[in-house]
């Protein structure tokens, strides 16, 4: 059965046709499941109860609801836990920043990247979301909480690029004039560097983000903290992300966490310099969650790496951590909830 929420205009005004409706209702519809954000037909209180009785009925609306819910006393960030219609869990994460709210959208249930420092693919990969389960992150949260958030990172539970298509659907409704209206400008999509999608996303020329997890500066240790480095190793990514640069003229964020003793050297950061010398991007250098092991560097090792990136002509920014003490990495909460 079609999920409701997943279409666009144009495909709700085709999966509504066989009812005969009044066109004027395909609007109704449509602003009840992209702008308001409700759960079920029989809250659509516009509409007649016989037309909410035939949606719920023969009609799938995909939803997010509210398992669990943690909110940090020192930032406010917010960590959801939702249950899909098949019982399955995800995460996301609602943060306060100075020019607003920004969430953190999962676009599968789990991951199968194994990379070692996430949690998110401690039990595999059940399924990929649907674009509506996507949007219905943003719903929820949006409902839960009372306010309009502005910005989005496709940085949550799975690899969005694993999911292409139902994310790219997803990013269309989100920005949809008629929907959320949200600008492309404000939306993150992190990948941990399947090649072939980077180079199929380009050709679209979005106005995204476009977010690589690197990590780090070789490929031998890149392999032994990121899987996905033996079949797509840096002499393969690094031209990918030139050339995404190139057809789409934005710049890409590289990701690195750091961990002691790991990839936090300045000896690292040098490395990485001439990596990505002459590039146009910006590195978020990101005081690691401590996991299987890893410990975050300490503070003085992070300045300095940053030191070292900066004075080699790279753009570089310490992310700042929020949601101490909430279980704010991803699949952390999830991973508690199936114990």
């Amino acid at each position: 059965m079609t999920d409701l929420r997943s279409l666009d205009y144009g495909g709700l005004q085709r999966a509504l046709a066989p009812f005969g409706w009044p066109a004027f209702r395909t609007k109704q519809v449509f602003d009840w499941l992209q702008v308001k954000g409700v759960q079920t037909a029989q809250e659509m209180t516009n509409l007649p109860k016989e037309m909410r009785e035939t949606l719920a009925e023969q009609c799938f609306i995909s939803y997010c609801e509210i398992a669990r819910k943690q909110v940090s006393d020192a930032d406010g960030t917010v960590k959801y836990l939702f249950r899909l219609h098949d019982g399955q869990t995800i995460e996301s994460v609602v943060m306060k920043y100075e020019h607003g709210r920004s969430i953190c959208v999962s676009s599968q249930v789990g991951c199968k990247m194994g990379c070692v420092f996430c949690a998110s693919g401690e039990n595999g990969c059940a399924r990929n979301l649907l674009p509506g389960e996507m949007l219905s992150q943003l719903m929820a949260a949006q409902n839960d909480t009372g306010e309009k958030i502005s910005h989005l990172v496709l940085m949550g539970m799975g690899e969005p690029l694993d999911n292409y298509a139902n994310v790219l659907k997803f990013i269309r409704l989100v920005t949809s004039e008629q929907g959320q209206n949200m600008s492309q400008r404000k939306i993150s999509l992190s990948t941990c560097g399947i090649v072939p999608k980077i180079e199929e996303l380009a050709k679209e020329r979005l106005g995204i983000t476009l977010s690589v997890s690197l990590h780090a500066p070789n490929d031998k240790l890149r392999a032994q903290l990121m899987p996905i480095n033996l079949a797509y190793p840096l002499k393969r990514l690094l031209p990918a992300c030139r050339d995404y640069i190139e057809q789409t003229s934005r710049r890409i964020s590289f990701e690195y966490a750091l961990f002691r003793g790991v990839n936090d050297t300045t000896a690292h950061a040098k490395e990485l310099a001439a990596l990505l010398k002459g590039m146009m991007c910006h590195v978020n250098l990101i005081p690691a969650n401590e996991i299987r092991g890893l410990q975050c560097s300490e503070k003085r090792n992070i300045m300095a790496f940053q030191d070292a990136l900066t004075h080699r002509g790279i753009v570089c920014t310490v992310r700042r951590s929020l949601g101490q003490g909430i279980s704010a990495a991803c699949g952390q909460l999830r991973g508690q909830e199936n114990t």
